[in-house]
């Protein structure tokens, strides 16, 4: 099995495969994840026949997916669909109420929040918040829904003295990453890991010597084979709301556990810096 020690975790380990199967692979897998029946006595043969494929395309899939084989396969989801977590999604439909749609979209980023944090590489968090505490400059290149989580993120670095620029322009990401070097980090929001101006301007930064860190929902995306450090999110999708909206909020909390990891590694003076900005945009406040 897919080195499973949490159970928590098989949920995010499949999703995250799904984007690098074939429409008809990403069926199946969709089917089978779909069986509210599913148990450890259900047979290969019933599963085939309910995809509609043959026997062996059912054990390829489970190897692709990083199993040993159907059974493999069988046994991770049952363990996964007694989990507290995997059924906390569930999708949003035309009857829902407003308490109904409340509920739902509370519980999916709980989802994404739970299983995030157990699939989350802390040995890679920590090298993360070291090399953002010890850069020179940090480069936060993000487009779209990344880019606000890039401003968030630098915005919260400000405020404890630690500046970093925010771009979420091709060109400008390109400019900047030529002009880094060994003692800068650039730090890549992509959901799908695989947005041309961000894997292109990780490129560049790490052909100049910058160590490059990677957030991504997907652990095998293109950006993941540039970085030096990655930490994946992990978020169920759906027809309305996609994968992005969870998916955002986990990488959120990822980088708030990060900011104050930083700060951590030199808590007087993040204070000290803090009491300072704060002090500064005090008269700004409505009293």
């Amino acid at each position: 099995m897919i080195g499973v020690t949490d159970p928590r975790t098989i949920g995010a380990q499949i999703r995250m495969k799904m984007p690098f199967l074939t429409p008809l692979e990403a069926r199946v897998m969709d089917t089978i994840t779909g069986r509210n029946d599913l148990s450890l006595s259900t047979s290969l043969r019933a599963v085939s026949d309910d995809a509609g494929v043959s026997d062996a395309m059912i054990v390829k899939i489970a190897k692709k997916m990083g199993f040993n084989g159907f059974r493999e396969l069988r046994e991770a989801l049952v363990v996964y669909k007694q989990t507290d977590v995997a059924s906390l999604h569930s999708e949003i439909s035309p009857e829902d109420s407003s308490a109904d749609i409340v509920q739902k979209v509370f519980r999916t980023a709980t989802q994404a929040l739970e299983e995030t944090m157990s699939i989350l590489d802390i040995e890679a968090f920590d090298r993360a918040a070291d090399l953002l505490y010890q850069a020179k400059v940090r480069d936060f290149y993000g487009v779209g829904g990344s880019a606000q989580i890039a401003r968030d993120v630098s915005h919260k670095f400000l405020r404890i003295g630690l500046r970093s620029n925010v771009h979420d322009d091709s060109h400008m990401m390109l400019m900047s990453a030529s002009l880094l070097d060994t003692q800068d980090v650039a730090v890549c929001f992509s959901h799908s890991g695989a947005t041309s101006a961000i894997v292109d301007a990780a490129r560049l930064a790490r052909q100049n010597g910058a160590r490059t860190i990677a957030i991504t929902n997907y652990a095998d995306a293109p950006i993941t084979k540039i970085a030096d450090i990655v930490l994946c999110s992990t978020a169920q999708g759906s027809p309305l709301l996609g994968e992005n909206a969870a998916a955002r909020i986990a990488q959120l909390n990822i980088m708030d556990a990060i900011f104050v990891a930083v700060a951590q590694r030199d808590l007087k003076r993040a204070e000290s810096q803090l009491a300072r900005t704060m002090g500064a945009v005090e008269t700004k406040r409505n009293t």
